[in-house]
């Protein structure tokens, strides 16, 4: 599963990067580092999350969850989005809070440079490697888009986790430099509270998306479309009169067709036909794991938008 092999990269680099993080702060006492320190702790618990729930969705349907246990990964990524960037961001601000208010100097900056300049290789290394993912999956798609209709979180939260990372790095080396230039330790405590604010927005988009998607999406309109096309072409559809879809995990999406199949059919010829489409979209569509074709019976709809068909005077009223 490529997006598990992306969490993997992100936590062994920001475990190495949250080290040598902390380490910078106790010989520095740079607020800045502090916080950076604990965007690190939070993206490697983010991630042992993300592996948790990549792991328990990967178990087989059983008697209690008959549709699988695919939206644990979607639980799991809304409690990271949710609980772990906020927390974290509330701890960067806070921080940045107190060292602003009661400022002080310390030796030994030079270490926070030689531990920026590594946690941004480290970064890069990661951000390189989701963003890779991440284009494969998007294709064509616009960025932001693309997130919004992404249904792996694993890949988006790793992604933008790294945005926030290459964010955090920046303002917090702008932060430890301007300390240095101006003399003023307040600016190191500034810096602490941008990167609270920056892990607070990240968790706004993150929770968003989480949450949608734990809620259920429907898959796209484009995929739908090809579907009832491909249904519609079988010798014994007349059409699908309605359909439902929802993500069940980012490779597991549940389908029902409510179906009108011709009158002449029995009902051995429709239980073959019903077959007979569900494999063709499975083929098509691995992603499709549980397909409910439904025969139902051709209805009109007389009423639109609300209102009943306008009829010529004299005219007897339409029966619903």
């Amino acid at each position: 599963m490529k997006s598990k092999r992306v969490v993997y990269v992100a936590l062994i680099s920001d475990l190495a990067i949250a080290v040598t993080k902390f380490t910078a702060a106790t010989v520095t006492g740079s607020s800045a580092m502090i916080s950076e320190g604990i965007h690190s702790v939070i993206d490697t618990i983010s991630q042992v999350l993300l592996l948790w729930g990549i792991r328990k969705s990967k178990k087989r349907p059983d008697e209690k969850r008959p549709f699988g246990y695919g939206k644990e990964l979607y639980f799991w990524s809304f409690m990271v989005s949710l609980i772990i960037f906020i927390l974290g961001g509330c701890i960067s601000f806070y921080e940045g809070f107190v060292r602003v208010t009661h400022p002080f100097t310390h030796d030994n900056q030079w270490w926070n440079y030689l531990v920026l300049g590594i946690a941004l290789l480290f970064t890069a290394v990661s951000g390189v490697n989701s963003l890779r993912v991440f284009n494969r999956q998007r294709g064509d798609t616009p960025f932001w888009q693309a997130i919004r209709e992404s249904r792996d979180p694993a890949v988006f939260i790793v992604l933008l986790g790294d945005v926030g990372d290459l964010l955090g790095l920046l303002v917090a080396l702008a932060g430890i430099l301007a300390t240095n230039l101006m003399h003023d330790p307040v600016y190191d405590g500034i810096a602490s509270m941008i990167i609270g604010l920056v892990l607070l927005a990240i968790s706004i988009v993150l929770v968003r998306e989480s949450w949608s998607l734990l809620m259920g999406e429907a898959t796209s309109r484009k995929t739908v479309h090809q579907v009832i096309k491909l249904a519609e072409g079988d010798v014994a559809v007349v059409k699908i009169q309605k359909h439902f879809s929802m993500y069940l995990a980012p490779e597991e999406i549940v389908l029902q067709l409510l179906t009108v199949f011709k009158k002449t059919l029995t009902a051995v010829q429709i239980t073959e036909a019903i077959a007979r489409i569900s494999e063709r979209i499975r083929e098509e569509y691995p992603r499709f794991k549980q397909i409910f074709i439904e025969p139902v019976a051709e209805t009109r709809i007389l009423r639109r938008n609300g209102r009943r068909p306008k009829r010529p005077n004299g005219s007897l009223p339409l029966r619903s």
